[in-house]
């Protein structure tokens, strides 16, 4: 092997394998991280809210130009309710139940204040709360309101205030350290209670309360004061169901929640990653092209050398041992470089995804080491496949 390796080196081309080292680089870099950053990123979009079920929706009623100045009502009456109670498609309807009080709140974090202001706060029927009901229930005289906060709240705190105060970024797993303090003025009453957030949905943008903290709380601090609810929950068997889609436009409603926003954006994310993926693969391939190019020249430059090698009794498999071993070094460098590479720029943008999203699972390469791995070994096999034949066809004097 070294005299064939010696007689190797004599025509070694080093801006053609220079060329193949990095197109190959290059490929594979694309094809991996539009793989990984796709399951990296997807479940932003597509992750369930452990609260409410994804067959919930939140209806309203559309707020447009016309609507504002003819100053039509925008909440529900009890014969909207009932006829949407009424729809095949609705298995159960609920009312949101807002505050008729004045709220005011404090958040803290880590002993830190981070938000003061009054907010909104509302209710649903408990049935539409997936919470455990020793941790979703209030009963007067008690002093502590379980609450569910908008994640909103939470991303904006992480994104923006936790990084410029140097304090720690919020998950799940990390409620225990909010202090949230509720201020209610009423009725010529004025209490303080303490919330206790059990978890974050990103299906609401306001502050969700147990009804029953919400009914005993509207009696005693707005007593007489009933408005209509300015948005429904419903139930529905299948959310891609048309018949709701034709219901809602019929009727001038629409669905708040964004999951048919996140269906797109997936589909539409999937087929970006499709085509950067194919482009990195077209690459690959021409990179392929290259380094087999640049092995037939060279075997072709010591074809009359190697025909004598194999003459006085070496192999074929001797002889285009050298050549192998070459170009599967050369794939095992790329595929070791592309995953160093993958690993740090993962590491970058998952530090803004978790930064945004606290709660979302980390994840794993292992995936991509695999599609890594697979490319690695059909190209390395294609490759001793191709060079074995080239030195056959000299061993059998067809060159």
């Amino acid at each position: 092997m070294n005299l064939v390796w010696k007689l190797l080196r004599q025509h070694i081309s080093v801006p053609q394998f220079a060329g193949f080292f990095f197109a190959n680089l290059f490929g594979m870099l694309i094809v991996l991280l539009g793989f990984q950053f796709y399951r990296d990123v997807v479940p932003v979009f597509t992750q369930g809210d452990s609260f409410m079920k994804a067959d919930y929706l939140i209806v309203s009623k559309k707020i447009g130009t016309a609507s504002t100045i003819s100053g039509r009502s925008n909440t529900f009456n009890n014969s909207e309710y009932d006829d949407l109670s009424d729809q095949p498609f609705a298995k159960k309807v609920g009312k949101f139940t807002t505050a008729e009080y004045k709220i005011e709140a404090n958040m803290g974090i880590n002993g830190t204040n981070v938000l003061n202001s009054e907010i909104p706060i509302e209710s649903v029927p408990d049935a539409f709360v997936d919470a455990p009901l020793k941790d979703w229930h209030f009963k007067a005289g008690d002093r502590v309101v379980p609450i569910i906060l908008p994640r909103t709240y939470i991303t904006m705190y992480n994104f923006g205030f936790a990084q410029s105060h140097s304090l720690p970024k919020i998950s799940d797993g990390l409620m225990g350290m909010i202090d949230f303090t509720l201020f209610l003025h009423g009725n010529g009453h004025r209490d303080t209670f303490k919330g206790k957030v059990i978890g974050f949905s990103s299906r609401l943008n306001s502050i969700l309360v147990p009804q029953s903290f919400m009914d005993w709380s509207n009696q005693y601090y707005a007593p007489g004061s009933d408005s209509e609810p300015s948005r429904l929950i419903v139930e529905v068997a299948n959310p891609a169901n048309e018949k709701i889609t034709q219901y809602l436009d019929k009727k001038g409603y629409e669905v708040e929640d964004n999951n048919l926003d996140a269906e797109k954006t997936t589909y539409f994310l999937k087929m970006m990653v499709s085509m950067v993926m194919a482009v990195g693969l077209v690459i690959s391939i021409l990179s392929f092209y290259i380094l087999m190019l640049s092995i037939y020249l060279l075997v072709q430059k010591n074809s009359s050398k190697l025909e004598n090698l194999l003459l006085i009794g070496y192999s074929p498999s001797h002889v285009a041992r050298p050549y192998q071993v070459l170009t599967i070094s050369l794939n095992i460098a790329v595929l070791a470089i592309a995953l160093a590479i993958l690993f740090f720029v993962r590491q970058y943008y998952m530090g803004v995804i978790e930064t945004l999203f606290p709660d979302i699972e980390d994840g794993s390469m292992l995936p991509a080491w695999c599609i890594g791995t697979i490319l690695f070994l059909l190209v390395s096999v294609m490759n001793i496949i191709v060079i074995r034949r080239k030195i056959m066809r000299i061993w059998n004097r067809k060159d």
